[in-house]
């Protein structure tokens, strides 16, 4: 299988170069390019994708958005490409439904990793790289209302723990692993913990974490 993909970015040198790291994989191709967030969603809708690369500042319609109505349609997963000077809209954008992001300046291995990660209905919520922006917006949101109470959601206690392991950066497996539960019943403990919690993606349900706290800065796998 093929793997689809729509490149969303204004800088037409960053697409070209990301169109020839993608294409010269044998199992991915770039079938539309898009310069502005509008452009992105319509060739979301013409093209069918199976990811979309997704830069945040883009003019006419920004990436936040962009990714917002893409999810909101039910589209492909969306990996959003930003820089460290952009945490508040890295998270904006990840609550309005991205599947994941990745610093620009990543290696080609990482960038093809995570294209398949998500593209596999993964989030990409990796602790090399999602730390330092999560500890860097809990610090921001310290000084906001506190979240609605965790007790408030619903949640059994497993799914409580479960959630506390996804946002520590394990995945399905690891998590079974600890729990001695297998892959295909942490599975729908994740779905029910993302549909009790109405988040999108793994990734989101990291932040609420975080702003529920369930986890601290500091928290790590193992």
């Amino acid at each position: 299988m093929t793997l689809r993909i729509v490149l969303a970015d204004d800088q037409a040198v960053i697409r070209a170069g990301l169109r020839m790291i993608i294409d010269n994989e044998p199992d991915m191709r770039v079938i539309a390019e898009a310069g502005t967030g509008h452009e992105a969603v319509e060739a979301v809708t013409v093209r069918k994708p199976d990811v979309v690369l997704m830069d945040i500042r883009m003019p006419d319609l920004d990436g936040i958005e962009a990714t917002r109505r893409i999810a909101s349609q039910g589209g492909p997963p969306v990996l959003v490409l930003t820089t460290f000077g952009d945490e508040e809209n890295v998270f904006g954008s990840l609550r309005a439904g991205a599947a994941g992001f990745l610093l620009k300046d990543a290696e080609p291995d990482t960038l093809l990793s995570a294209i398949r990660t998500v593209s596999a209905g993964e989030s990409l919520v990796d602790p090399s790289v999602t730390r330092a922006l999560i500890d860097r917006w809990v610090a921001l949101e310290e000084a906001m209302p506190a979240a609605k109470g965790v007790d408030d959601l619903g949640l059994t206690d497993r799914e409580t723990e479960v959630w506390r392991m996804i946002a520590r950066g394990l995945s399905n497996k690891e998590i079974g692993d600890e729990l001695y539960l297998s892959e295909a019943t942490v599975k729908t403990h994740v779905s029910s913990l993302l549909a009790k919690l109405g988040a999108r993606s793994r990734v989101q349900a990291v932040i609420l974490a975080y702003e529920h706290g369930v986890v601290r800065i500091g928290d790590s796998a193992g």
